[in-house]
């Protein structure tokens, strides 16, 4: 198998052991650091003596368990607050855009579309090593999903939010491609987070890149589907493999997985059907963000193993 998982980030292996004194004991922690690195100490030593003969005390352990919990909760906080208010600035960045005529509506909801899940998913580090990270990380969609459907729903109208993200400008399509596309990027989070490889198979924005190269160049169209062109599919089917094998050599040098030299074939196989899927004449009855991922993340999951 060529992805080892690792539990704890390289930084927090490369600590070592470290001591901290509270009350009247002491206590060493190996592997990593509680404070920067939590990892939820557990005090399967208590009750036992230490190497000085002095009997170590459960509430040392109970007091570095809350401390850890509470910096790892604060960083991970501030980090979902820091990435959802990118996002958001992407978004009105792009609509200022199209407000001044610098770039077509059409290609500026397909940018928006390309990069925020690409800066999403490559925020992940920035979290802590701890267990309720995932969980954190997961509320940045959410709370897209939550303002599609206060939007999609009419229950708030903002006129700029839903022609920015919408084709026809109607509030209901927020409710079909805008809102399976949060979905699968919180439900990625949480299932398979950063230590799979999986997560980096979704292909789930790279349907926009179709999208905009096979409307400009896209002339000879597919013969079993007439809305799809060979060069939208080629181009996903290239970009796809390019920005996985990216994005897995991202995550793999912060140590969450290894990379074998048979992955870039997997990626391939993985690209390939992604793009099969894409091109069928589905997107009537199942929309794109939701076939595309789906199949991708089947693939993956056949082969790599997880």
């Amino acid at each position: 198998m060529e992805f080892s998982h690792i539990v704890s980030s390289p930084l927090a292996r490369s600590t070592g052991a470290c001591n901290h004194r509270l009350g009247n004991g002491s206590t060493t922690i190996f592997q990593s650091s509680a404070i920067l690195f939590p990892s939820f100490v557990r005090p399967r030593l208590a009750g036992k003596r230490d190497r000085f003969g002095r009997k170590r005390h459960l509430g040392t352990y109970a007091t570095l368990d809350a401390a850890s919990f509470m910096v790892a909760s604060s960083r991970d906080l501030g980090v979902a607050a820091l990435v959802t208010a990118g996002g958001y600035s992407l978004v009105r960045a792009f609509d200022r855009l199209t407000m001044r005529d610098l770039i077509e509506k059409s290609l500026s909801r397909k940018i928006v579309h390309v990069l925020s899940g690409l800066l999403y998913t490559a925020s992940w580090p920035l979290f802590s090593s701890s267990s309720q990270a995932r969980y954190f990380a997961a509320v940045v969609p959410l709370l897209n999903c939550i303002r599609l459907l206060i939007y999609g729903l009419s229950i708030v109208t903002d006129e700029d939010v839903i022609n920015s993200i919408t084709r026809e400008g109607k509030s209901e399509e927020l409710l079909r491609g805008p809102l399976y596309y949060v979905i699968v990027l919180m439900v990625s989070s949480l299932i398979f987070w950063r230590e799979s490889p999986v997560v980096q198979e979704t292909y789930l924005y790279l349907s926009g890149i179709a999208d905009i190269i096979g409307r400009r160049y896209g002339s000879l169209k597919l013969p079993h589907n007439r809305r799809k062109s060979w060069m939208g599919s080629i181009s996903m089917f290239i970009f796809g493999i390019i920005f996985s094998v990216m994005m897995l050599y991202y995550f793999s040098a912060f140590g969450y997985f290894h990379l074998g030299w048979s992955t870039v074939e997997k990626v391939v196989l993985i690209s390939f059907a992604a793009t099969v899927v894409e091109s069928l004449p589905l997107s009537e009855v199942i929309d794109d963000n939701i076939t595309v991922p789906v199949t991708s993340m089947v693939a993956a999951c056949l082969l790599f193993g997880f």
